[in-house]
C-alpha cells in the first residue's frame, strides 16, 4: 500500500501595505510617463511589480470613490454618491473583511470621509497618529483674491524642531513607528495622505526642484460650444477665465513638487517595511482616489460629475509580495478591482456580492483578458439639490454654483473602452471623444453620423451596467415573519392592580400567532 506523499504547506498570507495619495493624476507620475517630474521611488516600485496603464476610478470625488474601491460596489449601488453618506459599520469594506479574516489592520493618520460613525472601529485594530499633527490648511485664513480661487499657497515655510508635523509627515512617521515593531500575524498597513490635494504648497526643498519655465502648458479648452455646461460656469464663477500661462505653470510646478514630496513619503515606509525584515512577505499597492485638472482646459481641482481622462484615470501599481516584476497591464481596469485581488491574495472571501474583478490573472500574464470597458459615474439629481454641501472659502463658490445651476452636476456616467470615451449625462447632451486621436478628450464627436454605431454600442453597455449594477440584496436574511410585540387593535391590556409587580400577559393577537401564512417561509 503506497503512502501519499504529503500535502504540501500553505504558503503564508502575505502583508499589506496600502498607500492611498489624494487627488493624483496618473500622468503626474515618471512611472507613467511624465519626464517633468521626479519620483524615484514610485518608479522602482513599478519596476518591482505592475503598472496598470488603463486603470480608472469609479467616481471624481474623494468619499465615493474610496467607498468604491473599499467595497467592489458601484456607487450608485448603495447610494454611496456624495461627501456626507458613508460606509457604516454594518456594510462590508475590505479592511473589515481582512480584520474579521484574522489579519492585525492599522490605520496611519486619520485621513477622513471614508467611514461612517462605529466604521471604522469594526474595521481596524488601530487608528490614528503616534504624533499629533498641526492642522494647517484650509483652516487657515484665505484673501478672496484669483490665487485662492486657483487653491495657491505656495512655498511652506518649514515647521521649528518644537511644532508637530503637517498631516502627511505626521501618518507617515506613525507608519515608520509601526512597523519598527509590527505583529507576527498578517498585517495591514493602510496609510490615506493628504498630498497632493490642494491647496497648492509645498516646503522646501520642494518647491524650489521645479523650474517654471520648463513644466508643461495645461491642455488649452475648446471653444466649440460642444463642452459639458459646469466648464464655462466654473470659469466665470471662480473668475479664473484670463488665468496665464505662467500662474498655471507656476501651480503645475507646485503641485509636481507636492508629488515628488509624496513620492518621498512612500520611499520612507518602503524603507520601513524593509528594515522590519518584511519586503519579500508584504504587497504594496499604491493608488490614488481620483485626479485632478490642474489647468487643463482652463479648470482647477475637480467636480462632482466631471469625466475627463484627467479626473478619472489612476495610477495603480501592485508590487511585492513574489509577484511579476516589470510588467504593464494595458486592460481596462476598474478600481474596485482591488477588493477582490487583495483578498484572493490575502486566501479570504468576500461576504458580500460586490463587482470587482481580481487582477491576479492579468499579473500573472498581462495579456490575458480582463474587462471590455471601465465605467465612472458622478454628480446628483436636480432634487437632491438639497443635500449638495455647503462650504467655507476656497470652496463657497463651487459649492454656491452646485447650488444655484445643480443641472450642471447632474448625474453623468463615462463608458470608456482602449478606444473611446462616451459620456451620457442626465441634463445635456452626450459626448463621445476618440481616445487613440484624441487622448485628453477635447474634441467631442458624439453627432457625428460615422461614429453613430459606437455611440450606441457604448449606450448600451452602460444601459446594461446600471441593469446588473443596480442593487445587492444585503447577504444578511430577515425573517419573514418577525414576532411583533404589540397589542392588536382595540385590545386594551389591563392594569395590573396597584402595588401588583406582575405585568401583563402577551397580547392575545398582536404577536404574529394567528397569522395565516406562519410556516410558510420556505414555500414561495
Amino acid at each position: 500500500m503506497s503512502v501519499p506523499p504529503p500535502a504540501e504547506p500553505e504558503a503564508p498570507r502575505p502583508n499589506f501595505v496600502v498607500f492611498v495619495p489624494d487627488q493624483l493624476r496618473a500622468d503626474a507620475l515618471g512611472a507613467f510617463g511624465n519626464p517633468h517630474v521626479s519620483t524615484p521611488n514610485i518608479d522602482a516600485l513599478a519596476a518591482r511589480g505592475t503598472r496598470f496603464e488603463q486603470a480608472y476610478v469609479q467616481h471624481p470625488v474623494c468619499s465615493p470613490s474610496r467607498a468604491s474601491f473599499l467595497t467592489g460596489w458601484y456607487p450608485h449601488t448603495a447610494g454611496h454618491r456624495s461627501l456626507t453618506h458613508l460606509l457604516r459599520p454594518s456594510e462590508p469594506n475590505l479592511l473589515k473583511i481582512l480584520k474579521e479574516a484574522g489579519y492585525h489592520v492599522t490605520w496611519a493618520g486619520a485621513r477622513g470621509d471614508t467611514f461612517a460613525p462605529g466604521a471604522t472601529e469594526v474595521s481596524v485594530d488601530e487608528y490614528g497618529f503616534s504624533e499629533t499633527p498641526s492642522h494647517a490648511g484650509f483652516g487657515s485664513e484665505w484673501p478672496d483674491d484669483v490665487w485662492t480661487r486657483l487653491f495657491y499657497r505656495g512655498r511652506r515655510e518649514p515647521a521649528a524642531a518644537e511644532e508637530p508635523p503637517d498631516f502627511d509627515e505626521a501618518a507617515i512617521r506613525t507608519a515608520e513607528a509601526w512597523l519598527a515593531a509590527p505583529p507576527e500575524r498578517p498585517w495591514v498597513l493602510f496609510v490615506p495622505i493628504l498630498a497632493p490635494h490642494c491647496p497648492f504648497e509645498a516646503p522646501e526643498p520642494w518647491f524650489s526642484q521645479y523650474d517654471r519655465d520648463a513644466v508643461p502648458e495645461p491642455v488649452p479648452p475648446v471653444d466649440d460650444g460642444l463642452e459639458p455646461g459646469f466648464m464655462q460656469a466654473v470659469r466665470e464663477r471662480y473668475g479664473i477665465e484670463e488665468v496665464t500661462a505662467e500662474v498655471w505653470r507656476e501651480i503645475i510646478a507646485t503641485y509636481y513638487a507636492m508629488v515628488s514630496r509624496m513620492d518621498e513619503h512612500l520611499g520612507r515606509v518602503l524603507a520601513a517595511v524593509d528594515r522590519a525584515g518584511a519586503t519579500d512577505a508584504t504587497v504594496t499597492l499604491f493608488f490614488a482616489d481620483h485626479g485632478e485638472y490642474l489647468g487643463d482646459f482652463g479648470l482647477v481641482e475637480k467636480w462632482p460629475s466631471a469625466m475627463h481622462d484627467c479626473i478619472t484615470r489612476d495610477p495603480l501599481i501592485i508590487s511585492g509580495g513574489g509577484l511579476p516584476q516589470g510588467q504593464v497591464v494595458h486592460s481596462m481596469v476598474e478600481l474596485i478591482d482591488v477588493l477582490p485581488t487583495v483578498l484572493e491574495l490575502a486566501g479570504v472571501s468576500a461576504p458580500h456580492r460586490h463587482f470587482g474583478r481580481s487582477l491576479l490573472p492579468v499579473l500573472r500574464d498581462p495579456r490575458a483578458p480582463h474587462r471590455d470597458y471601465a465605467f465612472t459615474e458622478g454628480g446628483f439629481t436636480v432634487e437632491e439639490e438639497p443635500q449638495l454641501e455647503h462650504a467655507p472659502l476656497p470652496y463657497d463658490r463651487k459649492a454656491q454654483l452646485q447650488h444655484d445651476r445643480p443641472e450642471l452636476v447632474g448625474k453623468s456616467v463615462a463608458v470608456r473602452d482602449r478606444a473611446w470615451t462616451y459620456v451620457w449625462r442626465l441634463y445635456e447632451k452626450a459626448e463621445l471623444y476618440d481616445r487613440l486621436q484624441d487622448p485628453h478628450e477635447r474634441i467631442n464627436v458624439a453627432a457625428l453620423p460615422e461614429h453613430a454605431e459606437v455611440v450606441a454600442r457604448m449606450h448600451e453597455a452602460m444601459t446594461r451596467w446600471l441593469v446588473d449594477t443596480a442593487d445587492v440584496i444585503p447577504a444578511e436574511e430577515d425573517p419573514r415573519f418577525p414576532e411583533v410585540r404589540l397589542p392588536a387593535p382595540g385590545v386594551r391590556t389591563p392594569a395590573p392592580p396597584q402595588g401588583d409587580p406582575a405585568t401583563a400577559g402577551p397580547a392575545a393577537a398582536g404577536d404574529g400567532s394567528a397569522d395565516p401564512h406562519r410556516g410558510e417561509e420556505h414555500t414561495r
